[in-house]
């Protein structure tokens, strides 16, 4: 079996792609936000004691926000929460890439000391900056605006600068990238020197690649016409089972939840429609714009319906691998919840069982998606390059 380059090339494409669409994205805009209500306390922190006149502190304990966890997960970010230590957050710092009014300006996150409120204020060269909900705004600008305005900031394009920085889940998707790249470049290395049956890591994934050609690619797009788009298949079914895998692991440098990112799964849908779109031939046109069988007084009917029946099928890709990812993590997440909200330890092993349970059944759908993608990737470029014959 001869491993292809092409599949670096289509990632290199993908990475630059995504890259740039993933930054446009604000934490309450590019994942599933949970509703929640603010828990304000108002009690007293002193009370004078009765025919004493001395004055007692009580310490208000903060209450537990599953919501605020839950969405500070699959939300994107510009640094890794590692730990808290005596109350202060323990963090990797991403770099932030800005184009400002004055031009490119790059610094370190660490600069707005873990604020998300757009309180801290950042001066870089004069530009007075502050982040709020992890999208960076110009601070004169970012007092003037109403509350909506903040919550849907990453449109106002004029209060903002263009956000290309290294966010977590930039930074996984290089990651996963650099693995792949490791993956199949020591693979390519093995078929080289051993021209026999293969071992190791080649051994492993050999069968993969197979399954596969075998599976996906040649019976949706027949056996002339598949291996024109293996390397494509290949690329978005390792790149997104990867990074569902890295999404499953809770500690840095993992634990992002890019394939639960919408703008993630809306670039990989759309890259697969202009695939689908280019490799159309003149039969798959002619049943879009000249049904057979269809009267011609239907066509103003039919063209649109079948125009839209183009359009649904990346945004049935896009949807499907999004919301199963994103609600596999809310679900573990509100498990782990469980216990700091009845704050008893009998929920423990109850809510640890289901996590457990919960874990081991998101292994399972982090292979399922990325197989379900790659099969309807590869059903609706069938579906463009089929010969039909018409009698």
């Amino acid at each position: 079996m001869i491993i292809s380059n092409k599949p670096v090339q289509y990632l290199l494409v993908t990475l630059l792609a995504l890259s740039s669409s993933i930054n446009f994205a604000s934490t309450p805009v590019d994942s599933v936000s949970v509703k929640h209500e603010t828990v304000e306390s108002t009690e007293a922190s002193h009370t004078e004691a009765v025919g004493h006149g001395e004055s007692v502190g009580h310490e208000i304990e903060k209450e537990f926000n599953a919501s605020e966890l839950i969405n500070s997960h699959i939300g994107d970010s510009h640094d890794f929460h590692i730990a808290d230590w005596d109350g202060h957050p323990i963090s990797f710092s991403l770099p932030v890439i800005l184009w400002t009014n004055n031009g490119l300006e790059i610094f370190s996150s660490a600069k707005f000391h873990h604020d998300n409120s757009g309180e801290h204020v950042v001066d870089i060269n004069g530009q007075k900056l502050v982040r709020y909900k992890e999208i960076i705004f110009y601070a004169d600008k970012f007092e003037t605006m109403t509350a909506d305005q903040k919550n849907t900031g990453a449109f106002a394009f004029d209060a903002r600068p263009l956000d290309f920085s290294i966010t977590k889940n930039v930074f996984s998707m290089l990651m996963s990238a650099i693995i792949l790249f490791f993956l199949f470049f020591a693979v390519a290395r093995s078929y080289k020197k051993n021209d026999k049956a293969p071992t190791g890591l080649a051994g492993f994934l050999e069968p993969l690649v197979t399954y596969v050609r075998d599976e996906i690619a040649v019976p949706n797009i027949g056996t002339k016409k598949a291996g024109k788009y293996m390397p494509y298949l290949l690329t978005i079914f390792f790149f997104i089972w990867i990074n569902n895998l890295i999404g499953l692991i809770p500690f840095f440098p993992f634990s992002s939840n890019l394939t639960g990112n919408i703008y993630f799964t809306f670039v990989m849908a759309f890259i697969t429609f202009i695939v689908t779109t280019l490799s159309g031939n003149k039969s798959y046109w002619g049943h879009i714009f000249n049904t057979p069988g269809v009267p011609v007084w239907l066509a103003p009917i039919m063209i649109p319906v079948e125009i839209i029946g183009m359009l649904t099928k990346p945004f049935a890709l896009m949807i499907r691998l999004f919301a199963n990812i994103t609600a596999g993590h809310i679900i573990i997440l509100s498990l782990v919840s469980l216990i700091f909200i009845f704050k008893s330890i009998a929920v423990g092993p109850v809510a640890g069982a289901f996590v457990l349970f919960m874990s081991v059944l998101e292994l399972l759908v982090a292979a399922l998606q990325a197989y379900v993608f790659t099969l309807l990737s590869a059903l609706f470029i069938g579906q463009a390059v089929e010969e039909h014959d018409h009698h």
